[in-house]
């Protein structure tokens, strides 16, 4: 026990990555236009309840929440969460718990890959449906460079490998979404959402949105 107990404490990462990155600025970051989308500007931002933005807060240091249309009239909204700590205390808030809170029925959640120019993408893919409204969402995370699967154990190990660098990663969501009664749709309409939002961004900044080693 004595042992395990040291082994722990000698493990225990004290070094923040991010303070070794430089700043994020998301509002600077994604552009406001890109070939076909450019920002709705009649479309507020969503809202989201009191005691969902306080936990956001404490887990995020930057947050981006847009609505994009293209010259056929379809939209799409994004969100993009970075936080600078990704330990096992803190960790990014996935998309199934913050609709859930609001009071969306989450189904049909998939794990696959989202091909792009600059790799394939491991994703994931849920409908999230309130009353009338039925939203098909592609989500994705990084944790410091790495992409990762979604699942639990595909993160922990993530940071578990920064751990034994005496690093704690820094870790950035990004979810594209649309109101669609027609999932398949929605889904290839959000991979050329994301694949030209890809194109319009700096080496680096694509970086921080979908790592390096993507396949």
């Amino acid at each position: 026990m004595i042992l395990a107990s040291i082994l722990a404490m000698w493990m225990k990462p004290t070094q923040m990555l991010s303070t070794h990155n430089e700043n994020v600025n998301l509002e600077a970051m994604i552009p406001r236009q890109f070939k076909d989308w450019k920002v709705d500007e009649s479309i507020a931002p969503q809202l989201i309840s009191p005691d969902t933005q306080t936990a956001l807060n404490e887990i995020y240091n930057e947050t981006l929440s847009r609505t994009y249309i293209n010259e056929q009239g379809e939209r799409i909204m994004l969100s993009i969460a970075y936080g600078g700590n990704q330990s096992d205390n803190l960790s990014v808030h996935l998309p199934e718990g913050c609709y859930g809170g609001q009071g969306f029925t989450v189904s049909d959640r998939i794990n696959g890959v989202l091909p792009t120019n600059f790799g394939n993408i491991p994703v994931s893919r849920l409908i999230a449906n309130k009353e009338l409204r039925n939203e098909p969402i592609t989500y994705w995370i990084v944790i410091g460079d790495k992409p990762t699967s979604i699942d639990q154990w595909d993160m922990k190990k993530a940071k578990l490998m920064y751990a034994l660098k005496g690093k704690i990663p820094d870790g950035i969501l990004v979810r594209v979404s649309s109101i669609s009664p027609d999932a398949g749709h929605a889904y290839g309409l959000q991979r050329d959402f994301a694949e030209s939002m890809l194109e319009a961004l700096s080496p680096e900044q694509r970086k921080r949105l979908i790592g390096w080693g993507v396949q």
